[in-house]
């Protein structure tokens, strides 16, 4: 029985986790902070080799 509530209360900080970073939209934060930054770096140091 012990591990039965120990379940219970581990999926239910899973689930106040996963809906704490839906509700403050952390995800596109880190991917506006730090995974778009990279992008662009990576991007603007590449040669062009077909202008438009």
């Amino acid at each position: 029985m012990k591990l039965f509530w120990k379940a219970i209360l581990g999926l239910s900080g899973l689930l106040a986790g996963l809906f704490a970073i839906y509700y403050y939209n952390l995800d596109m934060k880190l991917m506006h902070r730090v995974v778009i930054p990279l992008l662009n770096k990576h991007y603007d140091s590449r040669k062009i080799e077909h202008e438009i």
